[in-house]
C-alpha cells in the first residue's frame, strides 16, 4: 500500500468512480473493500489517518453486546453475533476468544445472568466462541486473582471477541487495496459537486502533503466520517437537520497486575446506566467505558479529552471491584474516542440510544452510513453498497465479503508474540530486522515497538506521522503514553529516513505529537 501510487490514481481526472468513500474509519474502509470485491471502481479519502477518531478508540472487543440483550433488541444482537463469528474466521490473527466473569452478589442476579447468557450463546448459534457457565466463588477468584469477593455469591463466565481495533483497520485498508480500491489518508473534501440537475457528481479534495487540490469525480459519494457526518452533509445541504448525537467514552490503561489471569471482568451496570470492563489487552489492563453527551457547540474534536469526572468515575467503579485499588498515578495513558449515534426524536439520554446503523440519501444523492458498531460494519457495508449501487446505476454484484479472508490472515505463531497483529506480515518484518541489525532494536524498553516495525508502516502500511506509528500501527500512545513520548525521536528518525524529511520535519514531529500525548497523560483531564 504506497501513498504516492494511490494519489496518482487518485488524481486521474480522467476516471468517473462508481463510488467515493469520505472517511477512513472501520466503516468507510469496509465499504471500501465490499465495493472493490464486487468489481466496482471505488476510491475512499480520508482527511487524517486511517482511524484517527472512533476506530482507533473502542474498548477493544468484538461482541454482539450484552447491554443490548438487556434492553431487548434481539436482532441487533443475533446480527452482531453472526458478524463477530465471522469477523474471526476471516481474520484469525486479530480477533480472539476472551472469557468474562460476570460478578453476581445475589440469587436474583445469579439466574438473570445466567438465563441471559445462555439466551447470548443460543443467539450465536454455531458461531458460539464457548459456552457460558457458573462460577463458585473459588473458580472467579482463580480466573480473576484480584477480583473483590466481598458479599460475592459467584460469577457467570462467558465468552466474547478481543481485538486489536487499529491494527484490524490496517489489515482492512490493505485488503481493500488487493481488491483493486484506491485509498489515500491525508487528503480532505473540500467541497461537493454537483450537475447542472442538482445531483452530486463528485468532490474537490486537497492533499495536505502537497497543498494540491484536484475535482474527483463519482457516479456515487458516500459519507462515512462518524461524528463528523453532519459537517459533510452540510457541505450538501447547509440547511440539513443533525442527525448525529455524539457521546464520548473514555478508557484508561494501568499495569497489568491490576488485572492478573486472561480473564475479563464485566460489571453489568455502573451509576450511568452503562456497562463497563476491565480487560487484559497487549500486556496491561484497560478500563472503560464511560457515556458522556457532547455539547456540539464546542465542535467535534478529532482528539477529544477526558474530563476529570470521567477519570474519577472509572476509578471509584473499578476500585468497587478490584483489590488493588487503582489512582490517579496509576494510569498508564488515558483515550476518549466519539461515538457517532444516531439522533432520535423520543430518546434524548445518549446512553440509552440504539446502536443500530442508519443509511440515508439526501434529495441530491449524497448517502449518508452512521451508527452502528464495529463488530457489525461489514453487514453495514454490505447493505451501503447494496444501496449505492443501485443509486449510481451499476450493475448489481453480490456481496463477497462474508468469507473474506482479511490481510495477514493466518493461525501461525509469529517470530515474536508482539507481532501477531502482522499476521503472515510478520515473517517479512523478521526478514527486515534479520537484514539489518539497527532495525531489530527496541525503540524504548517499555515498549514492543522496533525500527523495523515503523520502517514497514512507512512503506507498507501509509503511515506518514510519529503519531500514526504511536498511535495507530503499534498502541504504544495507547498503552504508555511517557514511553511513547520518549520514543518519538527514534520513531521521527527512522521515519524521516523513509520518507525524505529533513532534521526540520523531524523536530516539528516530535513536537506535534509530544502535544498530542499531553491529553493521553494523568493530569490533563478537563473539569
Amino acid at each position: 500500500m504506497n501513498r504516492a501510487e494511490m494519489i496518482e490514481r487518485l488524481s486521474d481526472t480522467t476516471i468517473v468512480w462508481d463510488m467515493l468513500v469520505i472517511g477512513g474509519g472501520a466503516t468507510g474502509v469496509g465499504i471500501a473493500i465490499d465495493a472493490a470485491s464486487r468489481g466496482y471502481r471505488v476510491a475512499l479519502v480520508e482527511g487524517s489517518d486511517f482511524g484517527k477518531g472512533t476506530s482507533s478508540r473502542s474498548t477493544k472487543l468484538i461482541h454482539g453486546g450484552v447491554r443490548y440483550l438487556q434492553q431487548g433488541h434481539l436482532s441487533l444482537v443475533f446480527e452482531a453475533l453472526r458478524e463477530r463469528g465471522r469477523l474471526r474466521q476471516n481474520a484469525p490473527h486479530l480477533v480472539s476468544d476472551l472469557e468474562l466473569l460476570v460478578p453476581t452478589f445475589g440469587s436474583a442476579e445469579r439466574w438473570k445472568y445466567r438465563v441471559g447468557l445462555k439466551l447470548y450463546d443460543l443467539l450465536a448459534g454455531r458461531l458460539n466462541f464457548g459456552a457460558s457457565r457458573w462460577l463458585s466463588c473459588d473458580e472467579a477468584q482463580r480466573r480473576i486473582p484480584t477480583l473483590r469477593t466481598e458479599r460475592l455469591r459467584g460469577a457467570v463466565l462467558y465468552h466474547d471477541g478481543q481485538f486489536d481495533d487499529a491494527r484490524l483497520l490496517i489489515a482492512m485498508a490493505r485488503t481493500a487495496a488487493e481488491q483493486g480500491a484506491t485509498l489515500a489518508n491525508y487528503v480532505s473534501v473540500v467541497r461537493l459537486a454537483k450537475s447542472d440537475a442538482g445531483q452530486i457528481n463528485g468532490a474537490c479534495v486537497l492533499d495536505h502533503e502537497s497543498g494540491r487540490e484536484w475535482m474527483v469525480q463519482a457516479r456515487v459519494v458516500i459519507n462515512a466520517t462518524g461524528p463528523f457526518a453532519d459537517s459533510v452533509r452540510a457541505f450538501d445541504d447547509p440547511t440539513s437537520r443533525p442527525m448525529i448525537a455524539p457521546s464520548q467514552g473514555i478508557h484508561l490503561v494501568l499495569d497489568r497486575d491490576f488485572l492478573p489471569g486472561d480473564a475479563a471482568l464485566l460489571v453489568p451496570k455502573t451509576r450511568d446506566g452503562r456497562l463497563m470492563f476491565a480487560i487484559p489487552w497487549h500486556n496491561a489492563t484497560l478500563i472503560g467505558t464511560t457515556d458522556t453527551q457532547v455539547d456540539e457547540s464546542d465542535g467535534i474534536l478529532l482528539e477529544p479529552k477526558a474530563r476529570d469526572d470521567e477519570i474519577d468515575f472509572l476509578l471509584e467503579t473499578t476500585a468497587g471491584y478490584l483489590t488493588r485499588e487503582p489512582t490517579r498515578p496509576d494510569i498508564r495513558s488515558i483515550f476518549a474516542g466519539i461515538r457517532p449515534l444516531v439522533r432520535s426524536d423520543i430518546v434524548k439520554k445518549t446512553a440509552k440510544l440504539a446502536r443500530d446503523h442508519v443509511i440515508r440519501t439526501s434529495t441530491s444523492g449524497l448517502i449518508t452510513i452512521a451508527g452502528g458498531k464495529w463488530t457489525t460494519y461489514r453487514h453495514m457495508a454490505e447493505k451501503c453498497v447494496d444501496q449505492a449501487a443501485k443509486l449510481g446505476g451499476l450493475a448489481a454484484r453480490g456481496c463477497r465479503t462474508h468469507d473474506l479472508p482479511l490481510h495477514g490472515a493466518t493461525d501461525d505463531a509469529p517470530p515474536r508474540a508482539a507481532w501477531r497483529v502482522y499476521g503472515t506480515d510478520a515473517a517479512l518484518i523478521g526478514e527486515l530486522a534479520a537484514a539489518d541489525s539497527a532495525l531489530a532494536e527496541m525503540l524504548h524498553p517499555r515498549l514492543s515497538l522496533t525500527a523495523a516495525e515503523v520502517v514497514w508502516a512507512a512503506r507498507h502500511e501509509m503511515a506518514r506521522t510519529v503519531d500514526d506509528v504511536l498511535a495507530r500501527r503499534s498502541r504504544g500512545l495507547l498503552l504508555d503514553a511517557s514511553a511513547a513520548i520518549e520514543a518519538a525521536p527514534s520513531v521521527a528518525n527512522w521515519l524521516s529516513r523513509e520518507l525524505g524529511r529533513d532534521a526540520a520535519w523531524q523536530a516539528e514531529q516530535v513536537r506535534a505529537f509530544t502535544s498530542i500525548a499531553a491529553d493521553y497523560s494523568i493530569g490533563n483531564g478537563e473539569s
